[in-house]
Order: structure tokens, then C-alpha cells, then sequence
């Protein structure tokens, strides 16, 4: 019901905003949200399992209709070198043909839905229940169960359409037809021997964390302005007391925000707009999730501060789960999940969890390219209108490794490793501020460490490591 909804709604805004007072001037915002909402819709479709094989079985079933139509046509016209490489069978070998083919694929379809879900089962319950996202939008077993549910839909198609010669009827056998539905058989015997070995390789950790670690950079590269050498981090506006809360008209996460819809409603308001709640953050029904003030001198009707609500209820759209679309930090707190739930006792991998924090360490250094924090959007005239929080790199670096720290204390693999994750990021941070927030976390890190009943050598070992970091500085 998510993409229906996200459907009618951008089908709304593009009428609401093409036609009406104001079209010129929210034209291109229009066009932004329609492209915004398309992008948002297309995540939502790639996430689920069911779209792909939809598509196949639709696809199979026209296919299994129009076949036997062009079998009627060329029956008796296809030259003798061409009909020996066709089915040859007559009506009753067609029809156990087809059956044996349809009752195969279903049962094979069965028994790959079965191995996904029990290896989306074991990802949530010894990695991370947010890793089922990764399963559940995998192309390959999309397109695989899509293959399989195609060809037992195109094999019951065709056999509808196979008649004997019995009772004074004609016989029909659409060779060309069955033909294919064989030749769909073999391809899906061979797509079954592959995705048991896609299946085998993408349960391993090191896929999973390389999966999201790569999705999480493509993400950043998408949504993120690359640094320049004068950039500064800006921070949250200072926000006056005579301000109006506009309140959250749904519960859920934070998926989405528009920030063209509001910086072209707070220009036409003449107001300042500042979003308080970041991507991915939970909201709460009737709680304020933005402020905004009037930017010069004057003050707010009371019909443009309802204008204004349904614009901002209209921007920011909620979801029962967060998502990749523009969620920075995402990716990082799936990592960080597998990272802690290998430091429980129950699992106790210290290993995975220092894969995991290699990572995180290659997703923070890539992060270091772009520029990180609020943004501010102006008008033409250069005045602020838009302030939307984002994270900057403290908060996804505290991310990292406040819980890795706390329950990895008692390991001195895994401090050795939250060290040598800092030091990797010192060697590349440029910025003072982020500099400083690394040697912070250089410092608690060293205070839990000599807290720690660790032997000498572990001692020196981390001792040594936290030396070098505290070099580059």
C-alpha cells in the first residue's frame, strides 16, 4: 500500500501545482517533486520480493496466448529443416510435456522460496534483522523466482490451448510453443544450479557487509555535494521565540523530505522553514517536526500558517522502516548492528565484529569526500529559507563506535581495531573540527582500554596502536 499511496500522491501534486495561481513560480519544483517521488517509488518497488515475478508471470502468461496463436498460423508452413528442431510429439505427449513442466516448476519455486526465507531467517537472527532489506531487493533472487513462477504460468497457458483428434475434432499441437516451454525448463534447471550458489555465497558475512558498505557509498555519492577546499560545517539556526510549531500529521520514520516543496512554500510564505527531525529519525504523530518564523519584520496569517502545514505535511513523507533513499546513516547503523550482535555472548565473534568495523571505517573515510551536516537552501536573493538537519560526521562517527566500545570492552581485538579505525581516519580527515572528534574518540577508547585487566602484551599492543594515532595528530 506504500507505492499506491506515494503513487497518488505525486499524481496530486503534479495537478495541484500545473494548474492554479502560482504555476510559474512552482513550476520547477513540481518537476523536482514528481522525479523525487518517482525515485522514492522505485526504492520502495525494488525493496519488495513480489514486483519482478509479477511481471514474469504476466509476461509468461501473454506469451503462453500469443504462441499457440502464431503456431496456428505457421502450422504446416515451416520448412522440414526448421520443424525438426520443434517438438514433434502429438496431443497427449504435448499435454504430459507441459503438466510434467508445470509440476516441476511449482514444486522448484516452492523450494527456493523456502531456502530464501530460511536464509533471511538466519541473517536476522545471527547478523541483523535490517540485512532482510538486502535479501528481500536482491535482483538475482528476484529475477530467479520470476523465471521459475514464468515458466510454470506459461507451461499451464499452453497447455490449455492443446486439443487431440478425438471426437471429430482437429488436432491441434502448438510445437513451436511446447518448444519453448522445454527450452524455458532447461534454462530454469540451470538458473536452480546458480542461485543455490548465489544463495551459498550471499549468506556469508563478508558479502553482506561489502553489500551494504557499497550501498552505503552509492548512497552518499547520490545525495551528498563533494567538499570543497573553503567549506565549513554549518550548524542549526538560531531559532527566535517568536516561532510556530508545525507538528507531525503521522508516526513512523522519517523516509523522505522534499526539500523543493519546502523551500519553494517558504518563499511564497515570505518565511523561514527549519526541519528539526533528520532522515531516518522516528516520529510521533502531533509532535513538532519543524519550526518555521516569518523572515523579515511582518508576521504569519493564520491561513498562511495552514498553507504552510499542508505544504510541510506534504513534504516529508513516514514509513513503518527506515530506507536507504536519503538515510545517510543507514547503512552505518546496519553495520553497527552486525558489529554488536557478534559481541554478544551469545554469538561471541569477535572476528565478525572487526570485519564489520572495517566497514564502517571504509564508509567513514569515503564520507570524509562530501560535505556532511545541515544544509541551508536561499532564494534567489540569497536569503536563507530552508534549514534541513542532516547529520554531520561526529554524530555517524559516534554512531560507530559509542556501542562497539561498550560492549566490546573486555576484547582487546576490538578496541585494537576501533583504534585503528580512528587512525586510518586521521590519515585522511583534512577538517580541524572532525580531527578533533576523532581524537576524542581516541580518548575514551584509551581510558576503557586501561581500565581493562588485560595482560602486557594486550596492553602494549593498544598502547603502541593508540601512540601512532596520537602521531597524527
Amino acid at each position: 500500500m506504500v507505492f499506491q499511496y506515494e503513487i497518488r500522491r505525486c499524481c496530486l501534486e503534479w495537478r495541484e501545482r500545473s494548474v492554479g495561481s502560482g504555476r510559474g513560480k512552482r513550476s520547477r519544483a513540481a518537476v523536482a517533486t514528481v522525479k523525487r517521488r518517482r525515485g522514492f517509488i522505485a526504492e520502495v518497488l525494488r525493496a519488495r520480493l513480489w514486483p519482478v515475478p509479477l511481471v514474469g508471470v504476466v509476461a509468461a502468461i501473454l506469451a503462453g496466448i500469443a504462441l499457440p496463436a502464431l503456431d496456428s498460423r505457421l502450422n504446416g508452413r515451416l520448412p522440414e529443416s526448421l520443424t525438426e528442431y520443434l517438438f514433434g510429439g502429438g496431443a497427449d505427449a504435448a499435454r504430459e510435456v507441459l503438466g510434467t513442466i508445470a509440476t516441476s516448476l511449482i514444486t522448484v519455486t516452492s523450494l527456493t522460496f523456502s531456502l530464501t526465507l530460511v536464509t533471511m531467517q538466519l541473517a536476522s537472527s545471527q547478523y541483523s534483522p535490517r540485512l532482510l532489506r538486502s535479501f528481500s531487493s536482491d535482483r538475482f533472487v528476484q529475477r530467479t523466482l520470476a523465471l521459475f513462477l514464468a515458466t510454470f504460468a506459461y507451461a499451464l497457458t499452453v497447455l490449455r490451448g492443446v486439443r487431440s483428434g478425438d471426437d471429430g475434432g482437429v488436432e491441434f499441437v502448438p510445437q513451436i510453443s511446447v518448444t519453448v516451454a522445454y527450452v524455458l525448463a532447461m534454462v530454469s534447471v540451470l538458473g536452480l544450479v546458480v542461485f543455490l550458489g548465489h544463495l551459498v555465497r550471499q549468506i556469508r558475512i563478508e558479502t553482506m557487509l561489502d553489500h551494504v558498505a557499497s550501498e552505503s557509498m552509492d548512497n552518499a555519492r547520490h545525495l551528498l555535494e563533494p567538499c570543497g577546499e573553503d567549506d565549513q560545517s554549518i550548524g542549526a539556526p538560531t531559532i527566535p521565540r517568536q516561532r510556530t510549531g508545525i507538528e507531525a500529521r503521522a508516526s513512523g520514520y522519517l523516509v523522505e523530505v522534499d526539500e523543493e516543496v519546502l523551500l519553494a512554500a517558504a518563499i511564497e510564505a515570505d518565511a523561514v522553514l527549519f526541519v528539526r527531525c533528520r532522515t531516518g529519525d522516528p516520529v510521533v504523530a502531533r509532535t513538532v517536526v519543524a519550526y518555521c518564523w516569518p523572515a523579515g519584520t511582518g508576521t504569519f496569517t493564520a491561513e498562511s500558517v495552514e498553507r504552510l502545514d499542508d505544504e510541510v505535511s506534504r513534504a516529508l513523507s513516514y514509513g513503518a522502516e527506515r530506507t536507504a533513499t536519503q538515510d545517510i546513516g543507514y547503512g552505518l547503523q546496519q553495520l553497527t548492528d552486525v558489529i554488536i550482535r557478534a559481541l554478544s555472548p551469545s554469538i561471541n565473534d569477535p572476528s565478525t565484529a572487526s570485519h564489520g568495523i572495517h566497514s564502517a571505517t571504509v564508509v567513514l573515510c569515503d564520507l570524509l569526500r562530501y560535505q556532511l551536516g545541515p544544509k541551508t537552501f536561499y532564494d534567489d536573493s540569497g536569503t536563507a529559507r530552508l534549514y534541513s538537519a542532516y547529520p554531520d560526521f561526529q554524530d555517524l562517527l559516534d554512531l560507530v563506535c559509542t556501542q562497539p566500545k561498550r560492549y566490546g570492552a573486555h576484547d582487546p581485538t576490538i578496541l585494537a581495531s576501533l583504534i585503528t579505525m580512528l587512525s586510518e581516519l586521521l590519515s585522511v580527515a583534512r577538517d580541524p573540527v572532525i580531527r578533533r572528534a576523532i581524537g576524542d574518540q581516541l580518548a575514551r577508547i584509551e581510558r576503557i582500554g586501561q581500565a581493562q585487566d588485560f595482560d602486557s602484551t594486550e596492553r602494549d599492543h593498544l598502547r603502541q596502536l593508540a601512540q601512532a594515532a596520537q602521531r597524527q595528530l
